[in-house]
């Protein structure tokens, strides 16, 4: 799936939807850290990861837009640090200017009245006003992996961000992933339209009928009885 055709499924979805489609199909759920949030609360990103290791210089960022394809997000490994602001608004110009969707970050930015005003999707732990101020050994794979939080993630993975979050998933099965969501919001949009039409959850689920297979079968679990009725409201 190219990178526009990314961006125009998750038009609709979102992540919750997405991790929801991931549950289904027993996809490993890889969740960013919870507190990477948007600079602006109405950004969405979705595209294929462009893989950066920060180690102290903006030219490893550079060097990655550079090398990207319109509509990859900018995936920023700066191991969760929180006392440098490794991006800031000059980085963020660069890859809006060359057609990248977006940057995630796992640190912390700066300039934040300027990325306001730019109103390009960047995903953070939030700010700090000092920039760095080391210069490390650039590692050999700077550019071919990040990590993330508890994952690796590589050229091969697709993230998604809005306000719940941001996740990663593997490129070779996203066309699945989208279709499993947006048959999910389908299934939970029926339902948010019964529901205020006077059909409560509880009709809709049979909640009544659960309790009573539950009480004489103590291993019949709610998920179990809404994916026999195809209902979505717990993935």
């Amino acid at each position: 799936m190219l990178n526009r055709e990314l961006s125009e499924a998750f038009q609709d979805l979102s992540t919750p939807l997405i991790a929801d489609a991931c549950l289904r199909l027993e996809v490993p759920l890889r969740l960013a850290p919870p507190g990477i949030r948007p600079v602006l609360p109405g950004s969405k990103l979705a595209g294929r990861v462009l893989p950066a290791q920060h180690y102290g210089s903006v030219d490893i960022f550079l060097e990655a837009i550079g090398m990207a394809e319109s509509g990859d997000v900018l995936v920023i490994d700066n191991t969760g640090r929180l006392d440098e602001g490794c991006i800031g608004d000059l980085t963020t110009l660069e890859a809006h200017a060359c057609g990248l969707a977006g940057i995630v970050v796992w640190g912390v930015h700066r300039d934040t009245a300027e990325l306001e005003q730019i109103g390009f999707p960047v995903f953070s732990y939030g700010t700090c006003p000092a920039g760095p101020r080391r210069l490390d050994t650039r590692p050999t794979e700077a550019l071919i992996s990040a990590r993330f939080g508890e994952f690796a993630i590589e050229k091969q993975d697709v993230v998604f961000g809005d306000l719940d979050g941001v996740l990663f998933a593997p490129e070779s099965i996203i066309e699945k992933i989208a279709a499993m969501a947006r048959s999910i919001w389908r299934s939970e949009r029926e339902q948010s339209l019964n529901v205020r039409a006077g059909k409560t959850l509880r009709e809709q689920f049979r909640f009544d009928e659960y309790l009573n297979t539950r009480s004489t079968d103590p291993s019949f679990t709610f998920r179990k009885h809404l994916r026999l009725l195809g209902g979505a409201i717990e993935e």
